[in-house]
């Protein structure tokens, strides 16, 4: 493992080098939140990564800016429409039948971004190579027969509406608020943060105590995903009452 994240790392120096030396854009694969942390240490600053849309969890980084090469960077990414060619004999779809089936041809995982689900279909970024091998290949997810078309851009109402959670805390530790949010013992959310399980704002964190601040955005792997709204004021007991929405 840790060799895999030093081959990992020397690939980062490597694009943030390339663009440096030949004043270009270079640009990583996908990348899950494990290893943007990877990029986080290794390179401090000259990059940007980019999903899709703007809370995705895998994103490819871009090494470059605008200031030093004089134009805007374009992300080699593309946004697929998988969608079932009837409605009415379609299986319900998950998110797990999509990528199945996606990498069931061949593909290679870090190619493949977010899956977004809406209304039975999928919506798929991933990278511009691939996409014209996914459009004449995939016709069928679990047992549905499917179209595979581009789209311009992630449709807005395809993204789920999170719900607004209110939590009584008795400090903004992270791990009393995961607490509160999945209604997890103080142990089990300590046991998380501990396992390398959660992250803050895409980064990994192992520090129960570390306080979070409004608009934090926080994935547990295994339960999902809260943003920290705002501090609602304190309770007659003097605890915290604070406002999230949760994905």
């Amino acid at each position: 493992m840790a060799d895999e994240a030093q081959i990992l790392k020397n690939r980062f120096k490597e694009l943030s080098n390339r663009s440096q030396n030949r004043n270009i854009y270079t640009y990583s694969d996908f990348l899950n939140m494990h290893e943007q942390t990877l990029l986080h240490q290794e390179i401090k600053f000259g990059f940007t990564l980019y999903g899709g849309y703007e809370d995705a969890e895998r994103k490819i980084a871009c090494f470059g800016n605008e200031n030093d090469f004089g134009y805007a960077p374009q992300p080699p990414l593309a946004i697929l429409l998988v969608a079932p060619l009837s409605a009415k004999f379609s299986d319900d779809l998950t998110h797990r039948d999509f990528l199945g089936s996606i990498l069931g041809l061949g593909i290679k995982r870090e190619t493949i971004g977010d899956i977004i689900i809406s209304n039975n279909k999928g919506y798929v970024i991933c990278l511009d190579s691939i996409a014209p091998y996914i459009i004449d290949n995939l016709t069928k997810v679990r047992h549905t027969s499917v179209y595979c078309e581009k789209c311009d851009s992630l449709p807005t109402d395809a993204l789920p509406e999170p719900t607004e959670k209110m939590v009584i805390v008795s400090s903004l530790r992270l791990d009393g608020i995961i607490s509160a949010v999945y209604n997890l013992s103080r142990s089990k959310s300590s046991a998380l943060i501990d396992g390398e399980r959660v992250f803050i704002n895409g980064k990994l964190t192992t520090n129960n105590s570390i306080p979070l601040k409004e608009n934090d955005i926080i994935s547990v792997r295994g339960q999902g995903r809260f943003r920290f709204k705002e501090i609602s004021g304190d309770t007659r007991k003097g605890r915290i009452r604070i406002l999230c929405d949760v994905y």
